[in-house]
């Protein structure tokens, strides 16, 4: 430095005093590990998290494109150096990590503690933890699940939900692996694919308490007001369960009705 700036001009002014304000995550610092695939999940938490002083940082973990047991596996050992590089010795309030179906595949509690040993004292989430809390705060025990996976990675999340305590009387899928192309399916599919599995639950004779359409990838949270009023039934999805957890682990309790009946809602 001395060989750029000579410290005997008189232009140079060191050590001038200043003060300090904190303004960017004043109220709520959440950090998010997301897919490096992922197109859709920041995407969604900027349209929900608005509020100013609540802010969002996110880090990417190295994926396959495929979703598959195996690939969602593999991120397991990432999960904790991808969450560290979220504002290096600073604090978060709360830390998600955002793969529903990996959650799954590692459990939650692998999941809790690949988060915590990369910030200690940050309150975790993942989807299904958020999607669990989500059925709890809802009262709802009998849930209609829809997703893109395939077949294999659906039994596991169905069987995942299922030994947690609810029931899942009808569920359907897409069967699409690819991040890039679930991102892609457009709300008249998603809407037409969620009214197909209410009115097959209905011919079956199966009440339903709730619907979750499981992926971060799936772009849905904007529309599921409008869902909600059409089949008389709660709604959530992966980002926005996972968004309403964050906020409410923050100790953020302000409703957004536009969202839809969970954000009305406290922790259960």
């Amino acid at each position: 430095m001395d060989e750029i700036i000579n410290k005997d001009q008189s232009y140079l002014i060191e050590n001038l005093p200043f003060s300090t304000h904190m303004v960017i995550g004043e109220k709520a610092r959440i950090g998010l590990v997301v897919l490096a695939t992922d197109y859709t999940v920041e995407h969604e938490f900027r349209q929900i998290i608005r509020e100013p002083g609540i802010d969002v940082f996110a880090a990417r973990i190295a994926n396959e494109v495929s979703v598959t047991p195996k690939t969602l596996s593999d991120m397991g050992p990432r999960i904790t150096d991808t969450a560290s590089l979220i504002l290096p010795e600073d604090r978060l309030d709360v830390l998600a990590y955002g793969c529903t179906s990996a959650s799954t595949v590692l459990g939650e509690e692998a999941v809790h503690g690949f988060l915590k040993a990369a910030k200690p004292m940050a309150k975790t989430t993942t989807p299904i933890t958020a999607a669990f809390a989500a059925f709890r705060t809802m009262q709802a025990k009998r849930i209609a699940v829809l997703t893109p996976y395939r077949s294999d990675v659906n039994a596991i999340v169905y069987n995942y939900i299922t030994q947690h305590g609810f029931e899942v009387p009808v569920f359907g899928s897409f069967n699409e692996e690819k991040d890039p192309i679930v991102a892609s399916i457009d709300a008249d599919s998603l809407i037409s694919a969620i009214n197909t599995i209410k009115d097959k639950a209905a011919r079956d004779g199966e009440s339903i308490d709730m619907v979750f359409v499981s992926c971060t990838s799936v772009r849905l949270a904007e529309h599921v007001a409008q869902i909600e009023q059409s089949i008389g039934l709660p709604v959530t999805s992966s980002n926005h369960a996972m968004a309403w957890h964050c906020l409410r682990l923050a100790g953020v309790t302000d409703t957004i009705p536009h969202l839809g009946q969970l954000y009305n809602a406290p922790l259960p």
